[in-house]
């Protein structure tokens, strides 16, 4: 009963995923064509509430603002790149869940990579220096060492060594 029951949940869990949807009826807009393009432009936008997810995708006032905003525009004869053009005048480059390339965002797209190659070069440097450097911190044993050092492992074959 338990298993039938974790079933049914489960798949009421994963099929309803596809039906929830941020945009609601009532901003949709009638021609079909300009809300396909209004929801292909808002996937593109960030949610300035969630952060890293689309305006067509929260359910945050403020996407929806801006879904009806966007929606307004597109109406009003904006072509796609005037609408996001409008947007990015407001609320900057953030807005864009992909921001363009360019001197002020150079951090942002090239900053991971150089961060894994400096550390990539910093453990094989360490790595490098470790074992060669574990050789020359320890010095050399004197000659009244070694002569312990071989009493104990002979005391040790013929079991007399210490516990």
């Amino acid at each position: 009963m338990r298993r039938v029951l974790f079933t049914l949940v489960l798949a009421a869990t994963l099929l309803s995923g596809p039906l929830a949807r941020a945009v609601q009826p009532d901003e949709m807009l009638s021609d079909p064509a300009m809300e396909a393009r209004a929801r292909a432009i808002s996937k593109d936008l960030r949610c300035l509430v969630c952060q890293n997810q689309s305006i067509d995708d929260s359910d945050a006032p403020l996407a929806r603002d801006l879904r009806l905003l966007l929606r307004e525009r597109l109406v009003k004869g904006d072509t796609d790149a005037q609408a996001v053009a409008f947007l990015t005048d407001r609320y900057g480059d953030y807005v864009l869940l992909r921001p363009p390339v360019r001197p002020a965002t150079y951090l942002l797209w090239f900053g991971p990579f150089a961060l894994l190659v400096v550390g990539g070069g910093i453990l094989l440097w360490r790595g490098r220096r470790g074992s060669a450097g574990a050789e020359a911190l320890a010095p050399p044993l004197t000659a009244e060492e070694k002569a312990h050092l071989a009493m104990l492992m002979r005391d040790e074959d013929e079991g007399k060594g210490r516990p």
